[in-house]
């Protein structure tokens, strides 16, 4: 079925569309080792007025699999049954080819598990939902589901109830594994609960055009102490590569603290918020559409905030009962009283 120049479903339409969005907003592409040119030259030829809508979308996700990222999506309708397809270019992160999802929680229990053993309480949900946390006579422990669906006051009820805490602590465990993100506002007011002085967490710009230069002004995003005791005593952060996003600029802010060891292994490496857009026809996709730096101008895009101590979660931690991070993490806080 052929369609009209000016139907909202013309392929050639809804590929040039596409095509340019990410041309103008998307700036990974050398990053990506991707020529965004090359792919015009090579899809569109293929694409005409008797394209088909699942023939589209598999042009689709032919052109943007290269890039390999986490933040680009497409979904959209297809076929005489409008079902339902949806596309994202990621490769499975290690954690989760290691872990299936009920393997996950099982890990999960492994860990709370190897917390009592060390003599912490039992694990408990705060006023914020996100936030879990225990304590042994030492060392606190905070698990960090997300960074975002919670309100500002039930979080801040949250931080003070741990924070009373904070005054007889030695140590603290921030453990962020297989956290999806959330927005940079969370994740500041959490790391402003650890630092001592106001300085700046991170950087981002914003692509605007095609062009090299084409991006908003750098803003920079800064912490502050916040609270009746901030801890600043030594902090240990579990990381994954199944951390994205928001929990990935918590690990970049964290970084730049002095008294913060990263252990696990690098994050995944899609800082930036997701661009939506819809195309005539329907679809919707995303994209990244924003660089995010460190305070001393690094972007991790790619490739994740670097862990100092790279350890693996693995299968055999749940036959073994044992979480080794939590074990590691203990004797790097045992080493900096």
């Amino acid at each position: 079925m052929a369609f009209m120049p000016s139907s909202p479903r013309d392929p050639e339409l809804n590929f040039d569309t596409l095509w340019e969005t990410f041309h103008n907003r998307y700036p990974f592409f050398d990053l990506r080792n991707v020529d965004w040119k090359k792919q015009y030259d090579t899809y569109r030829p293929k694409v005409t007025q008797l394209t088909t809508d699942d023939e589209l979308f598999d042009l689709f996700c032919e052109m943007l699999n290269p890039l390999d990222d986490g933040h680009v999506e497409l979904k959209g309708r297809t076929g005489p049954g409008r079902r339902k397809r949806s596309f994202n270019p990621e490769p499975e992160p290690r954690f989760r080819q290691e872990f299936s999802r009920r393997e996950i929680r099982q890990l999960f229990k492994t860990t709370q598990k190897t917390l009592s053993s060390r003599g912490f309480g039992h694990l408990e949900e705060t006023s914020a939902w996100m936030l879990h946390y225990c304590r042994s006579q030492d060392v606190g422990y905070i698990r960090i589901l997300e960074f975002e669906g919670v309100k500002k006051r039930k979080l801040k009820d949250a931080l003070d109830r741990i924070s009373n805490d904070f005054r007889s602590l030695k140590g603290l465990i921030v453990d962020i594994r297989e956290n999806p993100g959330g927005d940079d506002d969370t994740v500041i007011a959490v790391v402003n609960r650890f630092c001592d002085r106001k300085q700046i967490a991170f950087r981002r710009k914003t692509k605007t055009g095609p062009g090299d230069a084409d991006f908003t002004a750098i803003k920079s995003w800064h912490i502050e102490p916040q609270g009746p005791a901030p801890f600043t005593g030594p902090i240990v952060l579990l990381t994954c590569d199944s951390v994205f996003s928001g929990g990935e600029v918590f690990a970049l802010a964290m970084k730049q603290l002095p008294n913060v060891t990263l252990i696990g292994d690098d994050t995944n490496g899609i800082f930036s918020y997701q661009l939506e857009k819809k195309l005539p026809n329907g679809w919707r996709y995303r994209l990244s559409y924003q660089m995010y730096f460190s305070a001393d101008m690094v972007c991790y895009e790619g490739r994740g905030v670097p862990v100092d101590i790279k350890l693996l979660n693995r299968k055999c931690d749940i036959e073994n009962g044992e979480d080794p991070l939590i074990t590691r993490a203990l004797e790097v806080i045992e080493a900096g009283k």
